[in-house]
């Protein structure tokens, strides 16, 4: 199975009406968690490394490296994705690292300059044989442009597609960024509007927020992607902190550090059950 291009994964996942998990990295231990969870559940993955991330360990090589590597040796279908690139030289190293996808996010500028900035980049990725990922409609829980209720327009969103040739489009129908309780109003006749006009892969950000009933009904609606990165990280986090509670003489980062991993597995697993219900 080893590296698998998102496309592959995505188109196939899109064409067959179910969802695609698509879960961040932050530390080895994610990523090592992420792919025990996909193997458990026997589902494609898509491991993401955002543009925050590759800030908080200073570079891309690092962290990519390792992801690319705990994704070679797994049996499951992985894809490695760099995730909210504004900067297009991110993106470029990237490819050059072997990177199966970026999602490249000029939402923050003009419509006309969002376009013109993301074509390029598509031109460039489609060169080496990347799967590019755009968003359109400003998804919430950022600050500035990011604004919670924000909605994207369907023909706009299919102009938007047609003039870039992007590969799959990040939407914005209710769900927001960061969010620690799970109630997000998703709009779902927006959902399927969007998948009639569009004609790629929708991707659904901000799905920590989102019930599992509704990522379900979303992914019915029309729903492919769906990025999952503080839901998994508050599973993480409880672990740890439940681990030093229990155990407040422990120094060795790897006893605290694996209960952490394992509840990541474990809820990866449960979610992508959640994403292909139907």
């Amino acid at each position: 199975m080893t590296l698998t291009p998102t496309g592959e994964i995505v188109d196939a996942a899109a064409a067959a009406g179910r969802g695609v998990g698509a879960f961040n990295v932050i530390q080895l231990e994610h990523a090592e968690a992420l792919v025990a969870g996909a193997e458990a559940a026997g589902a494609p993955v898509v491991l993401q490394i955002s543009e925050n991330a590759v800030r908080y360990h200073g570079s891309l090589a690092p962290i990519g490296l390792a992801t690319l590597a705990v994704a070679r040796q797994s049996s499951t279908k992985v894809a490695v994705h760099l995730d909210h690139a504004e900067n297009a030289d991110l993106v470029a190293e990237a490819v050059q690292l072997g990177f199966t996808s970026v999602m490249f996010d000029a939402s923050k500028l003009e419509y006309e300059e969002n376009v013109r900035a993301t074509a390029e980049v598509v031109r460039r990725c489609h060169a080496a044989g990347v799967h590019v990922e755009a968003e359109l409609g400003e998804v919430g829980g950022k600050d500035g442009v990011h604004a919670p209720g924000a909605r994207t327009d369907p023909d706009q969103a299919r102009e938007f597609v047609e003039a870039t040739g992007v590969d799959s489009l990040a939407v914005a129908v209710g769900s927001s960024h960061a969010m620690l309780t799970r109630d997000a109003a998703l709009d779902f006749d927006l959902i399927g509007l969007l998948r009639d006009k569009v004609g790629v892969p929708l991707v659904l950000h901000g799905s920590s927020g989102v019930a599992d009933a509704d990522l379900t009904r979303a992914v019915e609606a029309g729903m492919t992607k769906i990025n999952i990165a503080t839901h998994l990280n508050n599973a993480f986090t409880t672990a740890v902190r439940t681990y030093l509670t229990e155990n407040p003489q422990v120094v060795d980062t790897r006893k605290y550090l694996a209960p952490g991993r394992e509840a990541v597995a474990a809820e990866v697993t449960r979610l992508l059950g959640v994403l292909r219900s139907n």
